[in-house]
């Protein structure tokens, strides 16, 4: 099966010979390998690039283990460079795993990083650096620093449910229903047999990620570790905060660890790509609250496998697809809250906070979107919809359904737009 990953390639191929470091980041086994090593390098191929020309080193290989050295691999790169007369393209996967050593030169304890490394490789005019990484901290949050306004980067997600069903073809809702299910993992949608789909999914959550967030930032509580990520997995697209989930471990499972020790956890979580946090925005305040949030899972197969396929809501699971698909296409992505005065049952004047799913920006765009699995009657109509007469503005409001199939605007200009057309067609919600 070809699984194309078209406006990634498109992206890197811009990205060309820029002057910076291409920092490839995303969760792990996302395709970030294959599109750089395959897909990519083919590209180059295609285009008369020599294979001579292009040094890729995979550092979570033990054959490679030698350049998690940063002074070693500096010599190494140095030495295939010696003496080239054209361009060249050197290629690091996983490049998290080249640690940090003492600087022999600076007896005092400075250290010698990868980030100096790369620094050297892209100083080099010949030469044109990409790599991947999969951890957040250690490149997203610090590239802008360590890398001195030199990187860019590019950031890989699952499979979007277009990439999937360009790749798996058939009928759209048998693939959606089967997306819903199983999600975007890309070596996922070429396994055939279920049974074997869902255990290899069940086992990248035990055998890859946990054990990989345990090991490298030394979790003394693993259990506390495993719980906090059930329980964001089971309460996707809920509002939540580290001292909910406290308390919540202690009465549930008798387990005690304090809010910090959560808070912690779920930064390890989002670190690895896991889990995206969307702020609650007020829109008319325009300011953000401190608390609670809503976490969304970067694939709804993972959450759907690591909760045992249980806690199946489907508005839950479309609401996070959605979400996924808005931060896929660039968007900055929150929860928007609008507080309003309503009468409640008894007359009496209240304040109300009523919730739109997201609040949605991009180069000065802002979009109101609303997620609705189903809107079978007038009153759910009216409930789901009343945020958006309370927001005081003029920016587009939509609604996301499941339940329709040809897109139209209703009185108040709201467009309402079918699942399918929202992921195959970009340009629906332009």
């Amino acid at each position: 099966m070809e699984i194309k990953r078209d406006s990634y390639l498109a992206k890197l191929i811009s990205r060309m010979w820029n002057g910076q470091v291409k920092v490839i980041t995303g969760i792990r086994r996302s395709g970030k390998s294959y599109l750089l090593k395959t897909i990519f390098r083919r590209h180059l191929l295609e285009d008369g690039v020599s294979p001579d020309d292009i040094l890729t080193l995979e550092l979570d290989e033990l054959r490679f283990s030698a350049y998690r050295n940063p002074i070693v691999l500096g010599e190494h790169v140095r030495e295939w460079m010696r003496g080239a007369a054209g361009r060249r393209y050197l290629f690091i996967d996983e490049i998290q795993m080249c640690g940090e050593v003492l600087n022999p030169a600076m007896p005092d304890g400075a250290k010698i990083t990868f980030y100096d490394a790369l620094n050297e490789f892209r100083a080099m005019e010949n030469l044109d650096v990409y790599v991947t990484g999969s951890n957040s901290k250690m490149l997203s949050k610090d590239i802008r620093t360590e890398f001195r306004g030199r990187s860019d980067e590019v950031r890989v997600h699952p499979l979007s449910f277009s990439e999937y069903f360009n790749a798996v073809g058939g009928d759209k809702i048998g693939a959606f229903e089967a997306y819903m299910r199983y999600g975007g993992m890309p070596f996922a949608a070429t396994i055939a047999d279920d049974a074997d789909k869902e255990e290899y999914l069940k086992s990248l959550f035990e055998e890859v990620y946990l054990k990989d967030i345990v090991e490298r930032k030394r979790i003394e509580r693993p259990e506390i570790m495993a719980q906090t990520l059930d329980f964001l997995c089971s309460s996707t697209g809920s509002l939540t905060n580290a001292n909910n989930i406290a308390k919540s471990l202690a009465k549930v499972h008798g387990l005690e660890a304090a809010t910090n020790t959560v808070a912690s956890y779920i930064d390890h979580l989002e670190d690895a790509y896991l889990f995206a946090e969307a702020k609650r925005y007020d829109v008319k305040g325009h300011t953000y609250f401190d608390y609670p949030q809503k976490y969304y899972c970067e694939d709804v197969g993972l959450r759907n496998a690591r909760t045992g396929y249980r806690h199946q809501e489907a508005t839950h699971i479309m609401e996070n697809i959605i979400f996924n698909e808005l931060v896929g296409r660039g968007y900055s992505v929150d929860v928007g809250v609008v507080v309003a005065n309503e009468r409640n049952s008894l007359g009496k004047n209240i304040r109300v906070q009523r919730e739109i799913d997201f609040v949605v920006n991009r180069s000065g765009e802002r979009l109101y979107i609303q997620s609705a699995y189903a809107l079978p009657d007038e009153d759910k109509r009216t409930q789901e919809l009343k945020p958006f007469s309370l927001t005081g503005d003029s920016f587009r409001k939509i609604v996301v359904r499941h339940d329709m199939g040809r897109r139209w605007y209703n009185d108040d200009g709201v467009l309402n737009l079918g699942i399918y057309d929202f992921l195959l067609d970009p340009a629906a919600i332009s």
